[in-house]
């Protein structure tokens, strides 16, 4: 990464897969090597195979909300540790899966399989939800909230068995 950083003048992000072990420590590594931003977590293509064509077929999985809760978990124990920015990607389908994004320490919340289920006016639903909840909760920006819900700074974070970098 340090070369490839040394190399370029452009931002670097890397897509994660939550099949690491010690992904706080890892998280860290990739930080101090350089690394822009984090995208926790990436979800590989997985084609299947036709047994009678004897073929590989596509097979597009779209994500389901209930697939946020790792991503979730892992954001607010990794904010405040590291410099770079960090994505989530895979669960996120409502404004309220972008705020909880946020709030963990997430500066972008991608919602592919949602805008493909929904299509691209979904976004205006997202976008008043949390344009709402954001004014019935006296928050100015998002920047206001980002990080307020990481493992840092709640008053009690539940246990979690990895430590921090």
């Amino acid at each position: 990464m340090r070369g490839l950083r040394e190399t370029l003048k452009i931002p670097i992000a890397v897509k994660l897969s939550h099949f690491f072990s010690a992904i706080a420590n890892f998280a860290g590594k990739l930080d101090a090597s350089g690394a822009s931003a984090l995208v926790l977590f990436n979800r590989f293509y997985q084609p299947d195979l036709d047994i009678e064509e004897l073929e590989v077929v596509p097979s597009l999985a779209l994500s389901h909300p209930n697939e946020l809760l790792v991503r979730l978990h892992w954001v607010a124990i990794i904010h405040g540790h590291i410099k770079a920015d960090m994505a989530i990607t895979g669960g996120v389908h409502s404004a309220q899966d972008v705020l909880k994004s946020m709030m963990v320490g997430a500066r972008v919340a991608m919602m592919t399989s949602a805008l493909l289920q929904n299509g691209v006016d979904h976004l205006d639903t997202v976008y008043a939800g949390i344009i709402y909840w954001m004014q019935e909760h006296e928050y100015e920006s998002i920047a206001q909230m980002c990080g307020s819900m990481s493992q840092r700074n709640v008053p009690t974070p539940p246990p979690t068995n990895e430590p921090t970098t």
